[in-house]
């Protein structure tokens, strides 16, 4: 899949099939309507194309207005937005930065300069709740009378009687239900991304940890969960993972008080050395919740709870737990 920042690009498509969306998860609903795009994208003889934003819209509202509460959990990074949307057979991705300009295009604006000019979309596939313009003032009937533009319409997906979106998905994650988002994604919920260095206090507390730093200030799921670590090794490795900003930790540390993904491993392979994580690109299934962020009072007390969540996290995976979507 191509990747374009803009679509002020040499190498972007002349002409294409255009979904838009935020894609937040890339859930079983926006798997369905990349399906029926790439079946259209064909048929026209066109690339597929997903046009997405990168700050979520309601993010850039929340700064403008200075009310963070506007702004929605994130469901996934855009590293793993983009690597989903990969999965799913998309031909070229734009990401399009959202600022103060694009916010006030008028809907007319937007489908000139940015969907026939910039994008050269010749079929356009929405959902049924698409706004678009400034003050969300497009809708699809506005789309469906511009001249020269095939518009699509998808109806909501949904899975056992519910609808699935990305709504949806936060609200599981938020509560802690990983197998209701395991089965509105398609599969476990999980964060991919580079293992960083910290401030190596894993091996004072002797629980080395893979650090994955979450890139955005607040991921709807956060705590303490039994994980699976794909990248390492010929198999996952069995884990526990803290997805969060470590509240018994001074905040001023060298993670400047950033989400992170600290996975430790329940078996470390001995094949990887005390060093071998650093670097790599690995991808955390997150299963099962145990609890929410604890504060402890001091590190011997924080070992003894990271001891409580290890063996919690083994007797999980001794009962076999079957992970159903």
């Amino acid at each position: 899949m191509k990747i374009f920042r803009g679509f002020n690009h040499p190498g972007i498509a002349p002409a294409c099939a255009l979904t838009i969306g935020n894609f937040d998860g890339v859930h079983r609903g926006h798997q369905a309507m990349l399906a029926l795009l790439r079946s259209e994208a064909a048929q026209r003889g066109v690339p597929s194309c997903v046009l997405t934003f990168e700050p979520h819209p309601r993010d850039f509202f929340a700064e403008q207005t200075a009310n963070p509460a506007l702004a929605p959990a994130r469901v996934g990074t855009l590293r793993d937005k983009l690597a989903e949307l990969a999965r799913c057979g998309v031909d070229q991705t734009v990401v399009l930065p959202f600022d103060a300009r694009l916010a006030s295009l008028s809907p007319q604006a937007f489908i000139a300069y940015v969907l026939q000019k910039g994008l050269g979309a010749r079929y356009v596939l929405v959902g049924d709740d698409f706004r678009f313009g400034a003050k969300r003032a497009g809708d699809y009937a506005m789309l469906d009378a511009t001249p020269g533009l095939d518009v699509a319409r998808m109806n909501s997906y949904e899975v056992h009687g519910l609808r699935v979106s990305s709504s949806a998905v936060r609200e599981a994650l938020g509560q802690g239900r990983m197998q209701d988002a395991a089965r509105l994604l398609g599969h476990p919920y999980h964060v991919s991304g580079h293992v960083l260095h910290g401030r190596k206090l894993g091996r004072e507390l002797d629980c080395r940890t893979l650090n994955l730093r979450f890139a955005h200030w607040k991921p709807a799921a956060s705590g303490i969960f039994v994980v699976q670590v794909h990248g390492l090794a010929d198999q996952p490795l069995q884990g526990v993972a803290n997805l969060g900003v470590r509240p018994s930790l001074d905040p001023n540390d060298v993670n400047g008080g950033r989400v992170l993904l600290e996975t430790h491993c329940l078996d470390w392979p001995a094949h990887l050395g005390a060093e071998g994580g650093y670097g790599k690109i690995i991808k955390v299934e997150l299963l099962h919740k145990l609890h929410d962020e604890l504060k402890y009072d001091g590190l011997d007390a924080l070992k003894d709870g990271i001891a409580r969540d290890c063996q919690a996290a083994r007797a999980y995976f001794a009962s076999a737990h079957p992970l159903t979507t």
